[in-house]
């Protein structure tokens, strides 16, 4: 008996949907603490700062409200907050008032931070390669990538490249 068998009211899974849904959590964490500890290894940027690069290049004129990144990035506004303040310190990013909102403020990538992206994508590229699609056929992957589609509500975020 799992428990959520003994939670009246829930609704009930059977065990191999549970274990499913186990692995897809195990296959998930293990594979961004791999990711992770690539980039580490390398001396690169944290999994975190890479995707705010990635969502930064790709915005039109690589700039972004906070709110429009922090949604992209799925983070929460302070930790978003705290994240672009590390990477303005390390000059990839700057802030810049938003043109006709007094409150709002954008996130805009600096050549530093084109530099650091374009440096660390050879290691999460490696790493994507390495540790996902090496694993899997042609037809696996192509299947994975229908599965998440469907787990992902259109409109949801932004599409990203390859980098």
């Amino acid at each position: 008996m799992t428990c959520v068998d003994e939670v009246r009211g829930l609704r009930r899974l059977d065990q191999a949907q549970l274990d499913d849904w186990r692995l897809f959590l195990r296959a998930h964490a293990f594979v961004i603490s791999r990711l992770e500890a690539d980039l580490a290894a390398d001396g690169q940027p944290s999994l975190a700062t890479y995707d705010v690069l990635v969502q930064l290049i790709e915005a039109p004129e690589h700039r972004l409200r906070m709110t429009e990144l922090a949604q992209a990035v799925l983070l929460s506004r302070s930790g978003l907050t705290r994240l672009v303040d590390r990477m303005a310190a390390l000059g990839y990013v700057r802030r810049e008032p938003s043109p006709g909102d007094a409150r709002g403020v954008h996130a805009v990538l600096t050549e530093e931070g084109v530099s650091a992206l374009r440096r660390a994508a050879r290691t999460h590229l490696r790493g994507i390669g390495e540790h996902v699609v090496d694993k899997l056929t042609v037809p696996e992957l192509a299947a994975l990538g229908q599965v998440c589609a469907k787990l992902v509500p259109e409109g949801s975020g932004r599409a990203t490249s390859q980098v």
